[in-house]
């Protein structure tokens, strides 16, 4: 999950303070030391969440499935990137991973185990079309079937996500995401996974985090595919906007009750001083951050503060465009992780200089293990910023968590109270904005279990549960057993 500090180097960052690693995960005694075990900001207060209120967890299918070849699979792009052995940490690959391909059952048991009533899971996209297009995989679809049926029957409802990053590699072959076609393939896609999953899911993701991995695989070649052209970037963020318009019709073509959204990720942006300029720069920093793939679809326009920055001609916008960009999504999903100071400044190139500005990360709060900030205050200011602006849609949290190294003691315990800590103080920021009038109506910890971090491999544990990824053996942890007695009672003390 380099992929979030990510943005802060893209965008003039010195970066964050991260802790060396090696192996499978060491914990920082540095980084213990200054967390403390303390959250700070307003306290959370006794709250009861509705009946009616999703508590869930949230994966990604590159991330956890592994079974990257079998029964027919096609190859990703993270698949080829992994592959090359000098682009993640450790020279790891989410070949395995957790085995959730042939373990989902065990991942069922730890949901029910935590009394949770929703999962957010993603489909992968080579599984069910091995080259991105015409030939549909069975069995690719066959698992996907029995995953549904499996949670229904542990009641507890599917959150599917049609696009977690793993594009299929014959597609990036084809121009990847820069290739206006892309939106077409990716519709098709849509139609026949709710064609053959929507008599039983109603409630879709589109796409997980748009901003990040256009980012973060075409501008800077971070993760996959790997590229780094401002051009092709920039065509990638409007082509991602088609395709989510194209997408969404698709999916309520075949199932007319589908309920959809798309998990934003989005960062708090705060100026760094009370000057006009930098109060200017933010506001173009949420825009882009926050609003880039929000704007297209709620009102059928890129945000018109930056339009003499990111000129339609630049993203290959043509006529009729944002008619098909424009869709009234159900449900606004947020995945929250950072906030941002944002400072004017007209430095670097490319998408930083056409911005002019300049971020860091707080450096007020403790840091986990990876180095983020621990600031709840800030979530809370997002979400009332985002349910204000758009008028109370409603809102899922569609990821939220935080990365710790703590492993089993002697007796197999995982006793996390950091862990415990930051969900108390961002769940509590969450319950204060429900309070403040946000419509909000579930929360999904990021992760159900410990599992592959992008090019971070297997360093960063942000799982409820421990996994041991020699033995597959899952432990749930403090922070599991807590989570669940909160989901169980609805009631945050």
């Amino acid at each position: 999950m380099k992929r979030r500090n990510f943005v802060w180097m893209t965008l003039g960052i010195a970066g964050s303070t991260l802790a060396p690693r090696t192996g499978f995960c060491e914990r920082s005694s540095l980084t213990q030391e200054v967390q403390a075990g303390i959250t700070p900001g307003i306290p959370p207060e006794p709250f009861q969440f509705p009946k009616d209120f999703y508590w869930g967890t949230a994966t990604a299918a590159y991330q956890i499935e592994g079974a990257w070849n079998e029964d027919g699979k096609g190859e990703s792009i993270w698949d080829r990137f992994s592959h090359k052995g000098s682009t993640i940490k450790g020279a790891y690959s989410s070949d395995v991973s957790c085995d959730s391909y042939h373990h989902y059952k065990d991942d069922i048991s730890l949901m029910k185990a935590m009394h949770l009533n929703s999962y957010r899971f993603s489909i992968s996209w080579p599984r069910i079309l091995p080259t991105g297009t015409a030939v549909l995989n069975h069995k690719g679809l066959d698992y996907y079937n029995r995953l549904v049926d499996a949670l229904l029957e542990a009641r507890i409802r599917p959150l599917v996500t049609l696009y977690h990053w793993d594009l299929p590699q014959a597609l990036e072959e084809k121009g990847g995401w820069p290739n206006r076609d892309m939106a077409g393939y990716f519709a098709d896609y849509a139609s026949i996974v709710a064609t053959a999953l929507g008599d039983r899911v109603t409630n879709w993701n589109i796409f997980n985090e748009p901003f990040f991995f256009t980012t973060a695989g075409y501008l800077e070649g971070s993760e996959a595919p790997g590229r780094a052209n401002f051009t092709d970037f920039m065509r990638a963020t409007h082509v991602v906007n088609l395709a989510q318009g194209q997408a969404f019709r698709a999916i309520k073509s075949a199932r007319s009750n589908a309920k959809i959204g798309t998990a934003f990720n989005m960062s708090n942006a705060e100026p760094e001083t009370s000057s006009d300029a930098d109060r200017a720069a933010a506001e173009r920093y949420h825009a882009f951050r926050n609003l880039w793939w929000v704007e297209p679809a709620v009102k059928g326009v890129y945000p018109k503060v930056l339009a003499s920055r990111l000129s339609n001609a630049l993203m290959d916008v043509r006529p009729g465009d944002m008619e098909i960009t424009k869709v009234p999504l159900d449900f606004l999903g947020i995945n929250y992780y950072d906030r941002t100071i944002v400072r004017d400044a007209n430095i670097g190139k490319n998408l930083y200089k056409n911005l002019e500005l300049e971020t860091s990360d707080g450096k007020q709060g403790p840091r986990t293990d990876f180095g983020w900030e621990v600031w709840p205050d800030s979530f809370h200011a997002l979400l009332m910023r985002i349910s204000n602006e758009y008028g109370k849609p409603i809102i899922e949290i569609t990821e939220n968590g935080c990365a710790y190294g703590d492993a089993p003691d002697e007796h197999g315990r995982v006793a996390d109270q950091r862990r415990i800590d930051f969900y108390r103080g961002y769940i509590g920021a969450v319950a204060r904005a429900i309070k403040d009038g946000a419509n909000i109506r579930g929360y999904h910890a990021w992760s159900l279990m410990d599992n592959f971090e992008w090019e971070e491999g297997y360093t960063q544990r942000f799982g409820l549960t421990f996994v041991d990824f020699r033995t597959q053996q899952r432990t749930l942890k403090d922070s599991g057993k807590w989570f669940g007695e909160l989901a169980a009672r609805g009631k945050l003390r």
